[in-house]
């Protein structure tokens, strides 16, 4: 059985207003998962981007030129379960999908933004997270 820790983010308890309440709210975070380790920066990543609710980090066994994991900050066992409990954190991963492909050379923009969900679908980490693959100035055809 696992954990659920609440931690704050920084920010502290001497800010005031409503930025400084939602930095404060409190962060679902899985204590033996890798991405919340990650995101918690006690794993080292290669960070390529980041935003408040997402970040993003070189796949250690590319499957493309441009292999990228997009990961929400909060922990969610599947896109399902994000999709449902967070839509606008869904809806960031995404597009800071979308950015990291463009930024990574993909041409026009263009790329594959992967989800597995359940273990028989391939998921491995069980904390949601797009694959996000790109060939710059090819194909990232086939089989992935």
């Amino acid at each position: 059985m696992t954990r659920t820790e609440q931690t704050e983010p920084p920010g502290g308890p001497h800010e005031t207003g409503a930025a400084a309440a939602e930095q404060r709210a409190p962060v679902r975070r899985q204590e033996d998962c890798v991405f919340c380790r990650i995101v918690a920066g006690d794993v080292p990543a290669e960070l390529v981007a980041s935003t408040d609710s997402v970040v993003a980090f070189r796949d250690l066994a590319p499957k493309a030129p441009l292999h990228v994991l997009v990961v929400p900050r909060e922990h969610h066992a599947d896109v399902v379960s994000l999709a449902a409990a967070a839509p606008q954190v869904l809806a960031d991963l995404v597009a800071t999908g979308a950015r990291v492909a463009a930024d990574g050379g993909a041409q026009d923009g263009e790329h594959r933004l992967v989800f597995n969900t359940g273990e028989s679908a391939g998921q491995s980490v069980f904390h949601a997270h797009g694959h996000v693959l790109a060939a710059p100035g090819g194909s990232v055809g086939g089989d992935l």
